[in-house]
Formats: C-alpha cells, sequence, structure tokens
C-alpha cells in the first residue's frame, strides 16, 4: 500500500510542476486536464500526510517511553501511544478506500426511474414522495432535474416516473438506491388505522454520452402518438410523445413531457441508451456477483433495500443494518448522513472482498 501511496504523491508533485511550467499555463485545454486530475489525488495525498504525521509521531512518542523513568509521564505516554494507533489504524483504512478502483461513471448525471410496486394506490403514493424526496435532494445540491416521462394518477399518485438529474458527481451519491423500498404506514383512505406495507422500485442510471451506445436504424421501431396527463386531461392536440422500442432487448422507452416531438426523441432516445449499457454492465459484472456473493448493494431491482416504517419513525437499510429517525427530514431530501453510512459500509465490504 505504501509503495503505491508514494507513487499516487510523486504523480501529484509531477502535475504541480505542470500546473505551474508556462507550456501548461498557456494552454487552457491542458491545464484543465491537468488540474482535474491534481484535485482528484489531493484528497488522497493530504490523507498520506496526515498518516505520515501520526505515524512519525507515534515512533517519538515510543521512544520517550523507552526512555522516561517518571511513572506519571510513562502512562501519559501509553494512553498517547494507544490513541495514535487508533488514529493510524483509521486513516489506514481510509487510505485503503480512497485506493480501491473507482467508478468509471461516478461523475455522470444520472437517469432515475420510479414506479410503483405492490399496494394499489398507497405504492403510488409513496413512489410520488419517493420522486419529491430526491428531487429535493437534488435542490439542496444545487442539480438540475428534469422529467422524460410521468404517469400520474387524479389522487398525485404516481405509477412511474423518469427523470434525469444533472449534476456533478451525481451518480457517485445516488448509486446505491436502485432497488425496492418498503413503506409501511396508515394510507390517509384507511378509516381503522390499520398499518398498510407497500412497496416502489427505484433504479438509477448513468446518462450514456451519444458515442458510447450505437443503435442501428433496423434495430428500433419509433411510434408517434398524443400525449396525455392525468385522468386524460391536457391531451396535446398535436403528436408529440415518442415511443422508441429496441428489438433486439425488448427495452421501450415513451417520452410524453416536452411539447416538441424533437426533444421527446432525444430525451427517449438517451433513456435507451443508458439502459443498454445497464444492461451490458449487468450481463459483465455478473460473473463477480457469482463469486462475491456476499458483497452488499449489487444493485438488484429484487433486493429489499430500506423500509419506511411512519408510524415507528424509522427508517431501516437492510443491506447494512442501519437505523436511522427523523423520517420527515429524510423526505425532504436530506439524504447526505444516509447516502455516507451506505456508501462506506459497501466500499468496506468491497475493500475486504479485494483482500480476501
Amino acid at each position: 500500500m505504501i509503495d503505491r501511496l508514494e507513487n499516487v504523491v510523486a504523480r501529484y508533485k509531477e502535475l504541480e510542476r505542470e500546473i505551474a511550467s508556462p507550456e501548461v499555463a498557456s494552454d487552457h485545454k491542458k491545464l484543465q486536464e491537468v488540474a482535474r486530475e491534481r484535485a482528484s489525488l489531493e484528497g488522497l495525498v493530504e490523507k498520506y500526510y496526515a498518516y505520515q504525521d501520526v505515524m512519525k509521531e507515534l515512533e517519538n512518542t515510543e521512544n520517550m517511553l523507552k526512555q522516561s523513568i517518571d511513572e506519571e509521564l510513562k502512562q501519559l505516554a501509553e494512553d498517547e501511544i494507544e490513541n495514535l494507533k487508533q488514529k493510524a489504524s483509521n486513516l489506514e483504512h481510509e487510505l485503503k478506500l480512497f485506493l480501491l478502483p473507482k467508478d468509471p461513471n461516478d461523475e455522470r448525471d444520472i437517469i432515475v426511474e420510479i414506479r410503483a410496486g405492490t399496494g394499489g394506490d398507497e405504492a403510488g403514493l409513496f413512489a410520488a414522495d419517493l420522486f419529491r424526496m430526491y428531487t429535493k435532494y437534488a435542490q439542496i445540491q444545487n442539480w438540475k432535474t428534469d422529467i422524460i416521462n410521468i404517469n400520474q394518477t387524479s389522487i398525485g399518485s404516481i405509477k412511474e416516473v423518469v427523470f434525469e438529474i444533472k449534476g456533478r458527481g451525481a451518480y457517485s451519491r445516488l448509486k446505491y438506491e436502485s432497488g425496492v423500498h418498503r413503506v409501511q404506514r396508515v394510507p390517509y383512505t384507511e378509516s381503522s388505522g390499520r398499518i398498510h406495507t407497500s412497496t416502489a422500485t427505484v433504479a438509477v442510471l448513468p446518462a450514456v454520452d451519444d458515442v458510447e451506445v450505437d443503435i442501428k436504424p433496423d434495430e428500433m421501431r419509433t411510434d408517434i402518438f398524443h400525449a396525455g396527463g392525468a385522468g386524460g386531461q391536457n391531451v396535446n392536440k398535436v403528436a408529440t410523445a415518442v415511443r422508441l422500442t429496441h428489438y433486439p432487448s425488448g427495452i421501450v422507452v415513451i417520452c410524453q413531457d416536452e411539447r416538441s416531438q424533437l426533444k421527446n426523441r432525444v430525451k427517449a432516445m438517451s433513456v435507451l441508451k443508458a439502459k443498454l449499457l445497464d444492461m451490458e454492465r449487468r450481463k459483465q459484472e455478473n460473473e463477480i456477483v457469482e463469486q462475491r456473493r456476499s458483497q452488499v448493494g449489487t444493485g438488484e431491482r429484487v433486493e429489499k433495500i430500506r423500509t419506511y416504517n411512519f408510524p415507528q419513525d424509522r427508517l431501516t437499510d437492510h443491506r447494512i443494518g442501519l437505523s436511522m429517525h427523523n423520517l420527515e427530514k429524510i423526505m425532504e431530501g436530506n439524504l447526505d448522513e444516509l447516502f455516507d453510512a451506505v456508501a462506506t459500509e459497501i466500499q468496506t465490504r468491497a475493500l475486504e472482498s479485494e483482500l480476501d
């Protein structure tokens, strides 16, 4: 590990020299590339420097303990050594996490699909709550959200919604949200106060660049039709809604949120490409998943990843055994604490799997 870290530090110093050089400073594109790579290494380098400082302080304290004859000073030194060893252990763990292979999709924008599952109208209302929760989180992060397709009912529930979140690092923050989300609460339609259990599914896909997926014209059918709103309201007079059917995969994508047929087609195509790339990625990961059954967060949609228990004001993430309270705050988009806990545990298990 130390050799790898020293190589990172050497590269970091080399990038600092490049940034200071007149050749790079005068080339805007090259300067951006170098600055971006330097920024990606900065956190790891600072963590490694902190680790070196702790190890040096630990060595000095151990030497002081060997030379000390004062019992009180010995006790203080022993206590300090224990604290420093714990600090060193924590920093070493964090450094190992830093050295894990980076997900190449982490910085991408995302396409999110939310569908009502079991539970009738209550499942649709829960899907609407999840949609609002994620869009609130995007607002907090100053990210842009854009609805691609939404199927609402007259009571405000959502059968299905597909939307895009544009923002740096969006995929890295929400990629572990894919799966089945379960809610336990008393529906507003329930007069007896009985708690119902409903579900909704969430899928998070990294947005795709046009050059990454090539779709041949004869592999796809395009249908144009009239868009419609909840309960048949707001039906467009001009056919602008687009449905794409990809024959080889069987994937069907609908986009009807825009008033322009062209814009709907562009959005639908971006969703189709994201789904095809995600399908290919999952196919490649199947072998790894088979070998690492114990690994958390494979992203399979059949997994029940989380329960939102409103009567007990408790959220439980079943993958990592985490329970949190204050559901009202969480549903308002305050998700960083939850996302950090899930990502840290999943990365830790990935690290343990890699070291086995």
